[in-house]
């Protein structure tokens, strides 16, 4: 077959009627859609495969100033010509930035879906990256910085980060910080532009009422001057990321003068593509994933110690953790942590019970299926499972994976991930945190 052809293939039939295919073309850009019967929208997305993680020391915060500094012109459109006539019919346009991925997505009506394409494809693709625009965008930053510093419930997690996983790239933020802002050149920014944004760790994504071989038309002339290249294999673009080693045991304070503590604790975990991550989802939910849960009942519903309380699960590449977030009065902290430690230790020890296993099942499989219920969702999970996870399973199979799940898994894998010895980070009116 000729080097210039595009790879077509069908993914998943859908019993809904909903259809997934993937384009491959020549320059090594993926194209994967899912076309929904019914709907009238169109969800698009363009997912590169750069994020914080990806950024040397030097240059932490570059991925997110690209994020901003993208909408500020591309060759042939203004800032205003980019947004203007996506809001005119109606739409939407962000972005956002991970610690290993960035997106740039349109949400509009199925009679608008050429012009999400051509303005999405035109911004991801053909930045402008003005010295003038760069200067400009990096106080609009430092000014999100700002924010962000005001909010503890949010800078908890990014101590946490940094305290779990040390200065390595996972433990950086993906905002940045005012230093490393004011330090990033226009010749780093470009540089990084033009070695992360090329086609071969790009894959985009469209669902709803769509037409794959027109989104491939339209995606192909949006980038028909983008340089060719076979994609890199997924194993070459991971193996380039420095691993990340958590701690164990590590303390994180930041003293301020709050009339709130907010806490993280955080626990072992698992990679993006363990097995064991359907587990962990049951796991999670019947720990603190609701208001059933064993954490908001024992903290909040029988002992009125906080009013958010919650788990949570985060996975990467080749590394993951468990996390608890609590945020109480200061002078509740010490049973707070007494009464969610009890907890996390009796289900290390013991499990869950098989009522629990039957609702973390019901909740994990419920939260996938209604997920899918809007086309931005259903973009969101195509791409991710073509970038990141290297399949996309049907609904059906990720359902049966679930209900695969017995005690027993859970019991395991509880008792390797939630006995180890905690991390903790928190910010409040302290110095330290009770014994």
């Amino acid at each position: 077959m000729s080097a210039r052809r595009a790879l077509t293939s069908t993914l998943l039939e859908g019993a809904d009627g909903a259809l997934v295919r993937r384009t491959t073309l020549p320059n090594g850009l993926r194209i994967v859609t899912e076309a929904v019967p019914g709907m009238r929208s169109v969800s698009f997305g363009a997912w590169i495969g750069v994020g914080s993680r990806d950024e040397s020391p030097r240059q932490t915060g570059a991925a997110h100033f690209l994020e901003h500094l993208l909408f500020k012109g591309t060759r042939t459109r203004s800032a205003w010509e980019i947004t203007a006539p996506v809001e005119a019919v109606g739409g939407e346009m962000n972005a956002f930035t991970g610690k290993e991925y960035t997106c740039f997505y349109a949400r509009v009506l199925d009679d608008d879906t050429d012009l999400a394409i051509e303005t999405v494809c035109d911004v991801v693709l053909n930045g402008r990256l003005d010295a003038s625009d760069i200067e400009g965008e990096r106080e609009v930053i430092l000014e999100e910085i700002a924010m962000n510093d005001d909010d503890p419930s949010d800078v908890v997690h990014d101590v946490f980060m940094q305290t779990y996983y040390g200065v390595g790239p996972l433990g950086r933020p993906i905002l940045g910080t005012q230093e490393s802002l004011e330090a990033l050149s226009p010749q780093a920014i470009r540089g990084f532009y033009r070695r992360h944004y090329v086609p071969s760790a790009m894959v985009v994504a469209a669902a709803g009422a769509v037409d794959h071989d027109h989104v491939v038309e339209q995606v192909r002339h949006a980038s028909a001057a983008v340089a060719a290249g076979p994609a890199e294999p997924r194993s070459r673009r991971l193996a380039r990321r420095a691993p990340s080693t958590p701690g164990r045991g590590m303390r994180g304070i930041v003293h301020r003068p709050s009339e709130q503590a907010h806490v993280v604790l955080g626990l072992g975990g698992v990679h993006r593509t363990d097995e064991r991550r359907f587990a962990l989802g049951v796991l999670n939910a019947a720990l603190g994933g609701g208001m059933s849960s064993r954490l908001f009942q024992g903290v909040r519903e029988e002992r009125g110690l906080a009013y958010s309380v919650f788990s949570f699960v985060s996975s990467f590449a080749d590394t993951g953790y468990t996390g608890v977030y609590v945020g109480c009065l200061p002078d509740k902290l010490p049973e707070v942590l007494a009464v969610s430690r009890d907890i996390i230790t009796d289900v290390a020890q013991h499990g869950l019970s098989e009522d629990e296993v039957r609702r973390g099942k019901g909740q994990l499989r419920g939260s996938v299926v209604l997920g899918q219920e809007d086309a931005g969702s259903r973009m969101s999970r195509i791409a991710k499972g073509e970038m990141l996870y290297g399949e996309i399973p049907s609904i059906d199979n990720i359902v049966e994976r679930i209900d695969a799940v017995t005690q027993i898994d859970v019991a395991t894998l509880a008792a390797d991930i939630l006995r180890e010895d905690p991390t903790y980070a928190a910010i409040g009116p302290f110095d330290e945190l009770p014994a």
